[in-house]
């Protein structure tokens, strides 16, 4: 189901997303708050650059809206509904959850970002070789 060569895949491993083969990011536990931020410059197999333009990845807190919306709803609906919590107490849960998933929030939205401007190539190893040779 979740295969390599997938928009999905790239998205929920943080690979990249043109090969899929590494993570675009120096250190893949995004819990790790010290490193949540720092990436490769470039995939060291396919040599796509991640951040495409200064400030590529401001884009991605508009995602990061949205995702944690999606989140929120989430903690709502399993408090509030499925447990039967007040709404004082769903607030919390609320809350908690974007606290306790903000690096993943964080991460997924920056994922999704450059998969909006980056497909998978299947023939990318073909790709970088034709390249190579016109240099």
């Amino acid at each position: 189901m979740l295969k390599k060569g997938s928009k999905l895949y790239s998205i929920l491993t943080g690979t990249c997303p043109k090969c899929n083969e590494e993570s675009m990011y120096e250190d893949p536990n995004p819990y790790h708050i010290s490193k949540i931020y720092k990436m490769h410059e470039t995939c060291s197999h396919c040599h796509t650059k991640y951040q495409i333009e200064p400030s590529f990845f401001y884009g991605a807190m508009y995602v990061s809206y949205a995702l944690g919306i999606a989140f929120s709803v989430a903690a709502f609906i399993i408090s509030y509904v499925f447990i039967g919590t007040n709404l004082k107490t769903a607030f919390i849960a609320i809350i908690g959850t974007l606290v306790v998933f903000m690096p993943v929030i964080m991460r997924l939205s920056r994922s999704i970002w450059i998969n909006f401007f980056i497909n998978y190539d299947k023939d990318w190893k073909k790709h970088l070789n034709e390249k190579r040779a016109k240099i």
